[in-house]
């Protein structure tokens, strides 16, 4: 599993935490998809259209830029995402 990190993914909307494996090769918006269609899976949640998501981590509050390879960040092993949903203002 040297291409893959594991990772809480705690969803504050949901009240949830995930423990998920993250490919070390993919670029956060394509990651996000992907945690976006586990977390549907996992608790039959189903993400509104008008609603967009980020992708922050607990420890510093750092936002990930959608065009980030996740190899690039600090995402490691045991570290803690919050997905978190907003309406964006028009």
């Amino acid at each position: 599993m040297k291409n893959k990190v594991l990772v809480r993914l705690i969803v504050p909307e949901l009240n949830q935490s995930f423990d998920v494996f993250v490919p070390i090769n993919e670029v956060i918006w394509r990651l996000k998809i992907l945690l976006l269609r586990s977390v549907s899976d996992l608790s039959s949640f189903s993400l509104p259209e008008e609603m967009e998501y980020t992708l922050l981590n607990k420890d510093n509050g750092r936002v990930y830029r959608n065009n980030e390879l996740v190899l690039d960040t600090d995402i490691r092993n045991g570290t803690e995402l919050f997905l978190v949903f907003y309406q964006p203002i028009m």
